[in-house]
């Protein structure tokens, strides 16, 4: 048993090695001086950390505006998503309206369709209501999503019933019950619901190249693969912008893991 435990645990570290080692390249090759990263045989560690691809990379490709444009996308692309996904999950597992699950299983089946099918109706909307070339048009994709209906949907269901009809009972309205006790207890699947939702919006490539024709609404994305074309051969420059994509997320994870851990855990064993 205890040998079993100790190759479980080699098996562990080893996959945990190899998921690390790219980023682990990825910030040594960042911190390279320009063109160390091309010899041959290749370096691991930078002979002399230098930050200038860093400086390099936000001196002279506006990479600054690029950077808060994403940021600013993600975060109200979470809240929207938040906000309205927790009100159509709750909505679907715990109040009673005609037609609740007929709804729900129609809206199941848009899962299988892949989301480049709705890109040019979506974007020919958007077009017809004057939203191309906006932020608005890129945030409204993240309003409500299916999975996102779906997560929240089904966490909610482990809500007894008995506690929100006592609530109601004593006076409460719909409000008050979903502010006070529907929201704390959904707090893990929020987290993991956030974590997606600006995971997703922070890493979209496709959608605000098709809407943002202003290069100076580019996302981060977008300038950084505008950025490899000018600068193929640069490495290192590559390197420090994919870095920049990559601390926010990780910085939120870190942040939010407790939460999100308890979410994924939780909704394992929720039917």
């Amino acid at each position: 048993m205890r040998r079993g435990g100790i190759l479980i645990n080699l098996a562990l570290w080893a996959i945990a090695l190899f998921a690390v080692a790219p980023l682990a390249w990825m910030l040594s090759v960042s911190l390279m001086a320009p063109g160390e990263a091309s010899h041959f045989p290749p370096s691991l560690l930078p002979a002399y950390p230098t930050i200038g691809n860093f400086v390099a990379l936000f001196a002279s490709n506006d990479m600054a505006r690029y950077l808060l444009n994403s940021l600013a996308l993600a975060v109200l692309a979470t809240l929207l998503s938040l906000t309205f996904n927790v009100m159509a999950g709750y909505a679907f597992a715990k109040l009673r309206f005609r037609g609740r699950d007929r709804i729900f299983r129609l809206l199941l089946t848009a899962l299988v369709i892949p989301a480049q099918v709705a890109m040019i109706p979506l974007f020919l909307m958007l077009k017809s209501l004057g939203l191309v070339n906006s932020f608005a048009g890129v945030l409204v994709p993240s309003i409500a999503t299916v999975f996102g209906i779906f997560l929240v949907r089904q966490y909610a269901l482990s809500i007894p019933d008995e506690m929100l009809e006592a609530a109601r009972i004593d006076g409460a309205s719909e409000t008050r019950i979903f502010r006070v006790i529907v929201l704390p207890t959904l707090k893990p699947i929020l987290a993991t619901l956030a974590t997606f939702s600006f995971l997703s919006s922070w890493s979209d490539f496709l959608w605000p190249l098709i809407v943002l024709n202003d290069s100076a609404k580019q996302t981060l994305p977008v300038a950084l693969a505008n950025l490899s074309r000018e600068h193929v051969q640069d490495v290192e420059l590559m390197m420090a912008g994919s870095m920049v994509t990559l601390v926010p997320v990780l910085l939120l994870f870190l942040f939010l893991q407790r939460y999100y851990l308890a979410g994924l855990m939780a909704g394992s064993v929720k039917g």
